[in-house]
């Protein structure tokens, strides 16, 4: 190999590596520890007809809860990348996070769309958690290319819960005609982006995380 072909051999490995800092900094364990966290209080709110004569969740309550946290999460992991990345000198918008936004997106904005069709006009709870959570598992794996393996197998875990949680409501009369699904679709969501993302977070932070490179 010539000092020309090494040179761009080493650049296109530091290029590789910098992007999956980027990306791991993008979904951070405390981001997922906080989403994970308050989606299992929502989930245990949306259970509560098991033990309770009367939900403490209605269906507006439902969209409007799962949203809200959505929102809420998107501005916590924001604010913590943003001064990330201040304290690195680098841009917010960094070449990294623009490549995952772009592996990302399609699937969530497919899955949010479809999911919230399906809570509005069919009153289908159960359809549209599995669906969120299914098409949040393609969303990442849509950045395995670049992404660090825990956030693969987070998307794995995603795409596989999501599969057995359909099939045993599918195959479940007493479950899947239950009159009220509000408490099913509840604990898809806690089972899924409640306790896998609490899981992830406790790992990643309990992991030694990768020193950031210095920059040229």
């Amino acid at each position: 190999m010539s000092p020309q072909q090494a040179a761009l051999e080493n650049l296109r490995i530091i290029r590789s590596l910098l992007e999956k800092a980027h990306i791991y900094r993008a979904v951070s364990g405390q981001a997922a520890l906080f989403g994970g966290f308050c989606a299992l209080v929502f989930a245990w709110r949306g259970l509560a007809p098991f033990w309770q004569k009367s939900s403490l969740v209605g269906e507006r309550d439902f969209l409007a809860d799962w949203l809200g946290l959505l929102f809420g999460v998107v501005v916590f992991n924001s604010l913590t990348l943003y001064y990330e990345a201040r304290k690195r000198g680098q841009p917010f918008l960094s070449p990294g996070m623009r490549t995952a936004l772009r592996a990302l997106l399609p699937p969530l904005l497919t899955g949010g769309v479809v999911g919230i069709g399906l809570v509005i006009y069919l009153q289908s709870h159960v359809l549209a958690a599995l669906i969120w959570v299914m098409c949040y598992g393609l969303a990442l794996l849509a950045t395995a290319g670049f992404a660090p393996r825990s956030l693969v197998r987070l998307g794995w875990a995603f795409v596989l819960m999501g599969w057995v949680l359909f099939w045993t409501w599918a195959a479940m009369d007493d479950i899947r005609l239950l009159p009220d699904d509000l408490p099913p679709a509840s604990l898809c969501m806690g089972l899924t982006f409640g306790l896998l993302h609490v899981i992830y977070g406790i790992a990643v932070l309990a992991s030694k995380k990768p020193e950031p490179l210095p920059a040229e």
